[in-house]
C-alpha cells in the first residue's frame, strides 16, 4: 500500500469515527431530550392527576357536605312533621300514639322540646276519664237531600218515603254541629271492643275502655244505602261518590238544569270537612260505617252482574243501560273499587246491608238469607275488600233482644260467613251487647220522620243529642204516612 493510500485510509477512518461520534452524540442528545420530555410529561401528568385528585376530593367533600346538610334538613323536617302529627293525634285523644311517635325520633331523650312535649301529652292524658261503655249511642242517616224542592216534590209514595227516611243537608250540618257542641265524640264501631283471635282462628271480644275528657260522650255513626239507587234520580240527591283532585272522596250532583258538579253533597264529604276543622270531634280519627246493598251497584256505580249480563233487569236498570250504550262493566267496577279504597284510606269502614235490602226477620227463610249473602260476597265484597259487619235492612234483626246463640241458624250461618258485628234499629238511647263471639248494637234513625215527630209529636227521642226544633228544615211542611 502506498503512502498516499495509507493516508487516505486513515482520513476515511477518522471521518467514520467522527460520524459515529456525531451519531452517538445525536442519539445521546435525543435520548436526553426524550428523557427530559418524559420527565416533563410525567410531571405534567402527575400534577394533572394531583389536580384532578384534589378536585375530585373537593367535589366529594362538597357532595358529602350537601348530603350531610340534606340529611340534617330531612331529619329536622321529620322532626317537625312528627311533632305536627303527634299534636294532631292528641287532638283526637290518641295520646299513647302521639307519645310513641315522638319517642321513635332519634335521640328524642336529648331533645328538650320533645321531652317537654311528651311531658305535656302525659299531663293531658292524665286528665282523661273512662266512659261508660254501656252508654254509647249509635246514629245513622240515609243519603242527604240537597234540594228539598225536588226531593219532597209530589204526593206519591216515593215523595212520602223521601220525607220520612231522608235528612236534608241543612239538618245534617246542624245535627253535626249541635252534637259537637253538646260534647259528643265520634268513635268507630270496632273501638267498642278488644278483638283477639285464638289458636283455632276463632275471634273473641271483650269490652274496650275508651278514655275521653270529662263531659265528652262517645257515639257511633253509620250510613245506610250509599248506593245512589236509580229511584234517587232527579230527586235532588247526589248521584255518585267520586274522587276530587287530591284523591279525596266527594260527590257528583246533578243540578236542576242538568249540569253535573262535584262537591260536598252528602254525609261523607260533609263530615270529612267538619272533622278536618274539628279534629277533637272524633276519637283516634274515627269515621263512620257505610252500609251497602248491591242490587243497583255501590256508591253510584252500576257494578251488579245484571248490568253485564243483561239478565233479570228492572225497568230502571234497562232504561239506564239504554241511556249508556258504551257502558263498560269491568271499568265501572274498577272505578268503584278505586273510590272504595279511597274511602277506607280516609278512615271509613264498610258493612253489608244485604245485597237486596233483604228483610231478615221471622218471615224470611235461611235459604233466602244464604242466597242474598252469596250475591253480596260475589259482587260487593271484591270491591270493598270484605267486611265483618252486617247492618240489617229495614231495621230488622235475626232475633229479639235476647242474646244470639249458635242455636239460631241465621246467626250461625252469618257467623260462618265472617260476620261478627250486627246492627239493627232501636229507638232507645243505648242497646249494646258485647259477647264473647259477637258484638250487637242498636241504631237510632236521625231522619225526617224522627225530626218531625220530635218537633210535632208527643214524645221527643233525640233530646239527649240536640234540640230538634233548631234542626228541622223549614222546607218540611208535612209528614205523610207510607
Amino acid at each position: 500500500m502506498s503512502e498516499e493510500e495509507r493516508r487516505k485510509r486513515i482520513e476515511r477512518l477518522k471521518r467514520e469515527r467522527r460520524r459515529r461520534r456525531r451519531r452517538q452524540a445525536m442519539m445521546l442528545r435525543a435520548g436526553l431530550l426524550a428523557a427530559v420530555v418524559l420527565i416533563v410529561v410525567g410531571a405534567v401528568v402527575l400534577v394533572s392527576s394531583q389536580v384532578r385528585s384534589a378536585r375530585q376530593k373537593k367535589e366529594e367533600e362538597r357532595l358529602r357536605q350537601e348530603q350531610l346538610i340534606q340529611a340534617e334538613e330531612e331529619k329536622n323536617q321529620q322532626r317537625k312533621d312528627s311533632i305536627a302529627q303527634a299534636e294532631q293525634m292528641a287532638l283526637g285523644y290518641d295520646y299513647d300514639g302521639a307519645i310513641e311517635l315522638l319517642k321513635s325520633l332519634e335521640n328524642y331523650d336529648k331533645d328538650a322540646e320533645i321531652i317537654a312535649k311528651i311531658a305535656d301529652l302525659e299531663a293531658q292524658k292524665s286528665t282523661l276519664v273512662p266512659v261508660n261503655m254501656d252508654e254509647v249511642t249509635h246514629i245513622f242517616y240515609h243519603s242527604l237531600v240537597v234540594d228539598p224542592e225536588r226531593g219532597f216534590a209530589g204526593n206519591d209514595s216515593t215523595a212520602a218515603g223521601f220525607k220520612q227516611w231522608m235528612t236534608t243537608v241543612s239538618e245534617f250540618n246542624k245535627i253535626t254541629q249541635a252534637m259537637y257542641d253538646n260534647g259528643y265524640v265520634l268513635v268507630d264501631l270496632h273501638d267498642l271492643v278488644v278483638e283477639t283471635t285464638d289458636e283455632n282462628g276463632e275471634v273473641h271480644f271483650t269490652t274496650n275502655q275508651i278514655m275521653l275528657p270529662e263531659g265528652k260522650k262517645p257515639f257511633v255513626l253509620s250510613l245506610d244505602d250509599l248506593c245512589y239507587y236509580h229511584s234517587y234520580d232527579g230527586r235532588g240527591i247526589a248521584t255518585k261518590m267520586v274522587l276530587d283532585e287530591n284523591g279525596k272522596p266527594t260527590c257528583e250532583y246533578v243540578q236542576p238544569d242538568g249540569t253535573t258538579v262535584t262537591g260536598a253533597y252528602d254525609c261523607v264529604p260533609l263530615l270529612d270537612q267538619f272533622l278536618e276543622e274539628h279534629p277533637d270531634a272524633a276519637y283516634h280519627g274515627a269515621k263512620g260505617t257505610i252500609a251497602l246493598t248491591g242490587y243497583d251497584g255501590i256508591l253510584g256505580y252500576r257494578t251488579d252482574i245484571a248490568y253485564k249480563t243483561g239478565e233479570n233487569l228492572t225497568a230502571d236498570q234497562q232504561a239506564w243501560l239504554d241511556a249508556h250504550p258504551d257502558f263498560d262493566w269491568e271499568q265501572e267496577c274498577a272505578e268503584a273499587k278505586k273510590v272504595a279504597d279511597a274511602l277506607k284510606e280516609d278512615g271509613w269502614k264498610f258493612a253489608s246491608h244485604t245485597w237486596g235490602h233483604l228483610r231478615v226477620g221471622a218471615n224470611t227463610s235461611l235459604e233466602n238469607i244464604k242466597a242474598d249473602t252469596e250475591k253480596f260476597k260475589a259482587y260487593v265484597d271484591p270491591l270493598i275488600g270484605g267486611t265483618d259487619t252486617i247492618i240489617f235492612a229495614h231495621g230488622e234483626d235475626i232475633a229479639d233482644w235476647h242474646d244470639y246463640s249458635m242455636d239460631n241458624e241465621k246467626f250461625a250461618y252469618l257467623k260462618s260467613q265472617g260476620y261478627n258485628f250486627f246492627c239493627n234499629v232501636d229507638s232507645s238511647q243505648y242497646f249494646l251487647q258485647i259477647r264473647d263471639n259477637y258484638v250487637r248494637q242498636g241504631r237510632r234513625n236521625l231522619d225526617g220522620y224522627r225530626l218531625w215527630n220530635d218537633v210535632h209529636g208527643e214524645k221527643n227521642r233525640t233530646s239527649d243529642l240536640f234540640d230538634a226544633t233548631q234542626i228541622l228544615d223549614p222546607a218540611r211542611t208535612d209528614m205523610p204516612a207510607l
